[in-house]
């Protein structure tokens, strides 16, 4: 019975009566609708965490998404006339090979005549000059995937090089040319990283791609080997290409600069560079060329702002070379073909704008030698034998040319004295005067402008 009692209190009816009995007292009434909010907030908090989480998980995911680098995708949408350039052997000392071997990652498709022949991806071929497949004429190769092509049987500064485009081969009584024939603008992102380091500014890689082309396109106008049906070589005869692997920052350079020429008076030029200047370039009375309305863009010009020489810090911008008199006297005999004997005195007899010599005379005890514009003058000073002391004191052996044609020289008992500035010809666009112009914030047509005046930067090959 008291069991029953006990369950009595709590029965259906009993239950019934207590909102009745918090309705009548103000404690219970408030402590219910305490409880109705609780229940309510914790229902809120529950749904806006799985909201959260399910937000957070997608924003992460965004994030993570938008963090992934993107691959930039360049798009070619101006004139790419195809250029043919002939590859040279090792170390660019033949222009014809005596054997060729290619390969590539996807196979290949080696056409000669009518016939066509696929190889397996990766599959190495060899040619020699008396391969049966040039009796149907020059050999046609191209890659399968549309990929490059490896030239196993040369090395370049980056290894084995690969080259986009078609292979060419052609037989001669000396061995086997091989002509690349490849769109100019691919062609180029082989040639600016070849030319200029792919660390330096995009703004003087920008320079330097424009310069490449309004080259090329100079080139092209005619073939520089018209047996081969080739307009320029891939080594400094004309530009350097391929040397160096292609990098992203050389590429973003073309493309973002693609099509564009250094024009004069309406006319593509001929857009030449060189490593450093001393402060100036040179006219091109340099190499003994006669100023005419046609070439007046490449006038000598100082290289500087107003806080002074763009690259007054840079390693080459002053250089001495101090030489025997004998050895000085045996480059000059060798070189210039004329035995001086032993070399008593060499003054420059011409100098053009910003100090560069234009001819000198070396007179020794047995004949006298005049030697005249900046090139003959370089080989005549050059070779081995001594050494040069750049300004951050490193010393570098003496090579085939002087470094440039800005010095003077003085004689210090047997010893001659050579004080020079910067390295290369002169002409043109110095490649570190504009890398230190990209540093200082001016633009790739800063940059154009300066060492080509008078000039205008678009599009267009004609």
């Amino acid at each position: 019975m008291k069991r029953y009692n006990r369950y009595r209190k709590f029965s259906k009816r009993s239950r019934y009566r207590l909102f009745p009995f918090c309705l009548s007292n103000p404690f219970w009434y408030g402590m219910l609708i305490l409880f109705c909010l609780l229940v309510i907030g914790g229902l809120q908090a529950a749904l806006t965490h799985r909201e959260e989480g399910i937000l957070g998980k997608q924003g992460k995911e965004k994030i993570k998404e938008e963090e992934k680098p993107q691959e930039e995708k360049w798009e070619i949408v101006v004139n790419n006339p195809n250029i043919r350039v002939l590859l040279m052997t090792d170390g660019y000392v033949n222009i014809v090979h005596p054997g060729v071997e290619v390969c590539a990652g996807g196979g290949m498709v080696i056409a000669f005549g009518e016939e066509r022949q696929e190889t397996e991806p990766g599959q190495a071929v060899a040619f020699a000059p008396d391969d049966p497949r040039f009796q149907s004429g020059n050999i046609r190769i191209s890659a399968r995937d549309g990929g490059e092509i490896t030239l196993n049987s040369i090395r370049r500064n980056c290894g084995t090089p690969s080259y986009a485009g078609t292979l060419e081969l052609r037989t001669t009584a000396e061995g086997i040319a091989v002509i690349n024939e490849l769109p100019l603008e691919t062609y180029l992102c082989k040639v600016v990283p070849s030319e200029m380091p792919s660390s330096y500014e995009l703004e003087a890689l920008k320079a330097q791609a424009v310069c490449a082309r309004s080259y090329a396109y100079q080139q092209m106008r005619n073939f520089g080997y018209p047996e081969y049906e080739a307009h320029v070589n891939d080594s400094t005869d004309y530009q350097v290409y391929g040397n160096s692997k292609e990098q992203e920052s050389a590429s973003r350079a073309v493309m973002e600069t693609q099509g564009q020429v250094v024009r004069y008076q309406g006319q593509i030029v001929t857009t030449y560079y060189y490593s450093t200047s001393c402060g100036r370039t040179a006219g091109l009375e340099a190499w003994g060329t006669e100023i005419n309305d046609g070439n007046q863009y490449l006038k000598s010009v100082e290289v500087k702002d107003e806080s002074g020489d763009y690259e007054a810090g840079l390693p080459w911008y002053r250089w001495e070379a101090r030489i025997e008199a004998g050895t000085l006297s045996g480059l000059i005999s060798r070189n210039t073909g004329t035995d001086i004997g032993t070399l008593q005195n060499i003054e420059i007899t011409k100098s053009g704008e910003g100090g560069i010599a234009l001819q000198i005379c070396a007179a020794g005890d047995g004949g006298t030698v005049t030697v005249d514009t900046e090139n003959k003058i370089r080989r005549a000073l050059g070779g081995s034998g001594y050494e040069i002391v750049r300004q951050d004191g490193k010393t570098i052996e003496s090579s085939a040319l002087l470094p440039s044609a800005f010095f003077t020289i003085c004689r210090e008992g047997d010893t001659f004295v050579i004080s020079g500035g910067g390295f290369g010809h002169g002409i043109g666009m110095s490649q570190n005067g504009a890398n230190e112009m990209a540093k200082k914030g001016k633009s790739y047509i800063d940059i154009l402008t300066l060492f080509y005046q008078d000039v205008e930067i678009k599009a267009g090959d004609s």
